[in-house]
């Protein structure tokens, strides 16, 4: 009967650990998906401001040696990310292309005048650096006037400003979560050892020894549970940019490996202090308080 009955305990103390790494590793996905869409929301958010685009008009006879000097002059700007020259032909063939029809013929000549396309950079990329930058350089006698669409780039700002404020209240507000789950869920796993931690207590054992091998399992649960996560992520990371290809231009391996060490961190060290403060109620508690 006493083998019967330690078999049970121990298939029942099994499928308690099995539950509480699936339940770990379940909460710290759902943590790393929201880790990934920050950074994803970062990258794009910078991906948009990095190519708002600011057309500098060059005067009509400028030969092309000053425009190449001129672009030259705004890619040491501080302000500037990159720039791309746009020649009167090859802003000739591209408008063609929106129009479908060939407008220098019709007209007998090429009335466009070359360009300078100017990328900021992401810091940069507001109303006031640009207004700064575009009275700078106004004052280059080559320079016919800069155009930029004021609007849309009041309103990249504006937007990327709600959608941080609100994912990263969303963010906080998930993690408390999580740390509530995972603490309850080893609450549980160790409310099923508490008359084994008594029992330990009441022929001698120190409370130290008592709570080692209890911390060691919570930590290896976390461990176990932050991986399967993990592996989780990698699988919907590939899964997501096979569905959405635009999302390769937002990946940045550093950062989800950032988010890979964060998820492991979390599960080890909820884990194991949940383990301590479960295991250390039990040590406190009254023999008769373990039924209640």
């Amino acid at each position: 009967m006493s083998e019967y009955e330690s078999s049970t305990q121990k298939r029942k103390t099994k499928s308690v650990y099995v539950s509480t790494v699936i339940s770990i590793a379940l909460v710290l996905l759902v943590t790393g998906l929201l880790g990934l869409l920050l950074v994803h929301a970062k990258n794009l958010s910078k991906y948009v401001k990095e190519n708002i685009v600011l057309n500098v008009i060059v005067n009509d006879g400028t030969n092309e040696g000053d425009v190449l000097s001129l672009q030259k002059d705004l890619e040491k700007d501080k302000y500037v990310l990159r720039t791309e020259y746009i020649s009167k032909e090859l802003a000739a063939k591209s408008l063609k292309e929106d129009l479908g029809e060939d407008f220098v013929q019709y007209l007998g000549h090429n009335p466009l005048l070359p360009s300078i396309d100017v990328y900021m950079k992401e810091d940069y990329a507001n109303s006031d650096s640009i207004k700064t930058f575009i009275d700078k350089i106004s004052r280059n006698t080559r320079i016919k006037e800069v155009v930029y669409q004021e609007s849309l780039i009041d309103m990249v700002n504006k937007n990327v400003r709600i959608i941080s404020i609100v994912v990263l209240a969303f963010a906080a507000i998930l993690l408390v979560i999580a740390v509530a789950l995972i603490n309850n869920t080893i609450r549980l796993a160790i409310y099923s050892q508490r008359f084994l931690i008594k029992s330990m207590q009441l022929i001698g054992a120190t409370k130290n020894f008592i709570r080692k091998p209890f911390i060691t399992y919570g930590i290896i649960h976390g461990l176990l549970g932050s991986l399967i996560a993990i592996l989780l992520l990698i699988f919907t990371l590939k899964f997501a940019q096979q569905q959405i290809p635009e999302l390769v231009f937002l990946r940045n391996w550093y950062e989800f490996a950032a988010i890979f060490i964060v998820v492991i961190a979390i599960g080890i060290l909820i884990s194991g202090l949940s383990t301590y403060f479960a295991v250390t109620k039990y040590l406190k508690a009254k023999s008769n308080d373990l039924y209640s």
